[in-house]
């Protein structure tokens, strides 16, 4: 019994010597004095102070794009009630997935999300409103190529800076490449062979022509089995590069990449 007694009466004031000490550290702390032995230590500081939140923004070279995942009709004016201007499918003419470059948002007076999406179709340089909801999520690119048909010469950019720059054939007097502003909508190696190369890109712009793209109208990029023609006007408004050079493209531009072609 003593010696659960003199075992008691030990930890009792080993306890009541942490409380004694705990506070003599606050009081130490507060009066700006010393902490005896065994005290809490002093609280430390942040190592950082962070800043004021900010919201996220793209940058000026980036542009986004996104799939269309119900097929609807884009609009003049983003409501319902708009004029139609262009159905708007789920895929492209070649089978693949369509995708729309996004331009702007913004909602209608119900609070309804509306996005501007540039368009491919006749005339080129159209643009329309789809609801939001038809649409997957964004993906962006930090690319855009420049076609020349002065200089006959292709350039990709990347945010800012040149990339890539090759010779190109481009589009006969009487079937013309069109002038514009557009995107890369698919990317394809179906086609391989001695008249579109290794690998072709699909893009948003239309000829009031037929072209030598397979089902006629939409503009392609693609590599030749005629390589000394280029550079040249050699085509029915395909903008061509040599085999090496549409290779060396693909590695370097992702489809949504913006297109323009001056």
């Amino acid at each position: 019994m003593r010696r659960a007694a003199l075992a008691a009466c030990a930890l009792g004031a080993l306890v009541a010597g942490l409380v004694a000490a705990a506070a003599g550290s606050r009081d130490g702390h507060h009066a700006g004095t010393s902490t005896a032995q065994g005290a809490l230590p002093a609280m430390v500081r942040p190592a950082f102070t962070p800043g004021p939140a900010s919201p996220l923004t793209l940058a000026r070279d980036v542009s986004r794009y996104a799939p269309v995942r119900r097929a609807a009709i884009a609009r003049g004016r983003a409501s319902a009630v708009s004029a139609p201007v262009a159905r708007v499918g789920t895929r492209t003419a070649e089978g693949t997935t369509n995708i729309v470059q996004v331009l702007g948002r913004r909602e209608d007076a119900d609070g309804r999300l509306w996005v501007r999406v540039a368009l491919a179709t006749l005339p080129n340089g159209r643009s329309g409103w789809l609801p939001r909801e038809v649409l997957g999520g964004y993906a962006s690119v930090d690319t855009h190529l420049v076609v020349d048909l002065s200089r006959l010469t292709a350039t990709l950019w990347k945010r800012g800076r040149a990339v890539f720059h090759a010779p190109v054939g481009v589009g006969q007097p009487q079937w013309p490449t069109p002038r514009g502003r557009f995107y890369v909508r698919n990317r394809l190696t179906r086609y391989a062979g001695p008249t579109y190369g290794p690998i072709a890109f699909g893009t948003s712009a239309r000829s009031e022509h037929l072209t030598d793209w397979p089902g006629g109208g939409f503009i392609g990029i693609h590599g030749t089995d005629e390589p000394t023609l280029i550079p040249g006007r050699i085509s029915h408004g395909c903008v061509r590069m040599r085999n090496r050079d549409i290779l060396a493209l693909a590695r370097l531009m992702p489809i949504g990449t913006p297109l323009t072609i001056g």
